[in-house]
């Protein structure tokens, strides 16, 4: 197969996977999925000579490269529209959320939110991903053994977030039949 050829069955059997990436990543900015996405499949376009037999992790870390640009990129155009005072506050449109829309889970969002952009991703990368710790070495350009030990410590990190966020349980009243079998003891 030709390095052509072998670029169009990636993106044919990967260009949704990588879709659903970039995605899951810009939260809230879906009209910029389609631009990173763009650039991941360029990217790869011209190091086709690259792709390896198994491309998607190899592609998930392309677009964590995207991703980045993307992101500076965002911040630098936010910028400059405080800068300009053109920014939503300037023409009055502040959007409140009512008190009940947290979403299902979102403790969970919040608890990875707390954790570094590093944990983060190795962690989206084995749950959301799906990969193994072989893959997320590709994905994030590293050997598997550094994987698992990176995998391992932000799994340990966000249980620590997690029970940190979560309130003390209440305690549990007796059962009521406990209390029935009790009292007809003592009457």
């Amino acid at each position: 197969m030709s390095n052509d050829e072998i670029f169009a069955a990636a993106y044919r059997e990967h260009y949704w996977a990588v879709s659903r990436y970039v995605a899951r990543r810009l939260q809230g900015r879906a009209d910029e999925v389609e631009e990173v996405v763009a650039e991941v499949f360029t990217v790869a376009w011209r190091r086709r000579s690259d792709l390896p037999e198994a491309p998607l992790p190899w592609l998930y870390g392309v677009a964590r490269n995207c991703l980045a640009n993307a992101v500076r990129g965002y911040g630098r155009r936010r910028r400059l529209v405080d800068r300009l005072g053109n920014d939503e506050a300037a023409h009055g449109r502040h959007i409140m959320d009512s008190p009940d829309t947290e979403a299902p889970g979102a403790w969970v969002h919040d608890a990875l939110a707390r954790l570094s952009p590093a944990d983060q991703e190795v962690l989206r990368l084995a749950a959301w991903e799906e990969l193994d710790a072989e893959e997320i070495a590709v994905a994030l350009g590293c050997g598997r053994r550094a994987a698992v030990m990176r995998l391992h410590r932000a799994r340990r990190r966000l249980r620590t977030e997690i029970d940190r966020m979560r309130p003390a349980a209440p305690a549990l009243p007796a059962p009521a039949e406990a209390t029935l079998c009790e009292d007809h003891r003592h009457g």
